[in-house]
C-alpha cells in the first residue's frame, strides 16, 4: 500500500475494547482536516483521546482505498465542533488529497480510554445488549440501539412477539429518563422500567 503521509500512521493491533465510534468523511478545508461522521451524539470519547485506531474502509466502500492496510494508530492534533459537525486533524497530515485517500475510514478508542462519566450517566455502547425489565418483572426485550431526539435520548429494544402464531421481531421504544428507568446494573446487564407492555 502506499502511504502518501510517512509518519502519520503507525502499524498497530485492534484492543481487544476497541469501540467504533465513527468514520471519516471528506476533507475539510485545505491543510489536512477530515469530516468525520460519528456514530453517536455523544462524542466525548472521540474529544477525550489523542489516540485513534484506524482501519481501512469496509470492503464495500474499499474500492482504490490505499492510504494504508490493516490497523493503524494515529495522533490527533486537533478536533472540534463546526456548524456542521465534527472536524478533526491527524498530526502529520497535512495535505488536502491526504485527507480524501482516508474516506471511509473508520475510527476506534478503546472503551477503557473512554473518561469516565457522572453517576446516572452512561455511554450508549455500553447499554447495547441489556436485558429491560418492568417493575412487575415481565422482559420488555434487549436494547439494540438509542435514538438521540432533542433533550433526551431513547432506548430501541428488539424482542419477540407471537402474531397468528407466528413468532416475529418486533421493536419497542422506552424513553431512557429517570421518569420511567428506574435502575441500570451493568453488572448483571439488565435496566428495570417502570413501563408496560402494551404502551
Amino acid at each position: 500500500m502506499s502511504d502518501p503521509t510517512p509518519g502519520a500512521f503507525k502499524a498497530s493491533s485492534l484492543p481487544v475494547d476497541a469501540i467504533e465510534l465513527g468514520r471519516f468523511q471528506e476533507a475539510w478545508g485545505l491543510k489536512g482536516w477530515l469530516h468525520i461522521l460519528p456514530h453517536s451524539a455523544d462524542t466525548e470519547a472521540l474529544f477525550a483521546s489523542t489516540e485513534w485506531f484506524l482501519q481501512p474502509p469496509e470492503v464495500r466502500f474499499a474500492r482504490g482505498f490505499s492510504a494504508f492496510s490493516g490497523c493503524v494508530t494515529v495522533q490527533i492534533a486537533e478536533i472540534k465542533t463546526h456548524a456542521d459537525g465534527v472536524v478533526a486533524h491527524i498530526e502529520g497530515l497535512d495535505d488536502r488529497n491526504a485527507a480524501e485517500a482516508l474516506k471511509g475510514v473508520r475510527i476506534y478508542v478503546p472503551r477503557s480510554a473512554f473518561p469516565a462519566t457522572p453517576e446516572g450517566e452512561y455511554y450508549w455502547v455500553d447499554l447495547i445488549g441489556l436485558h429491560v425489565v418492568n417493575r412487575e418483572g415481565v422482559h420488555m426485550g434487549i436494547v439494540r440501539d438509542l435514538l438521540t431526539t432533542g433533550p433526551n435520548s431513547v432506548l430501541v429494544l428488539e424482542y419477540t412477539e407471537t402474531v397468528d402464531g407466528a413468532e416475529r421481531i418486533a421493536e419497542r421504544m422506552i424513553p431512557f429518563v429517570a421518569a420511567y428507568v428506574d435502575r441500570v446494573d451493568q453488572s448483571t446487564r439488565r435496566i428495570t422500567v417502570d413501563w408496560q407492555p402494551d404502551y
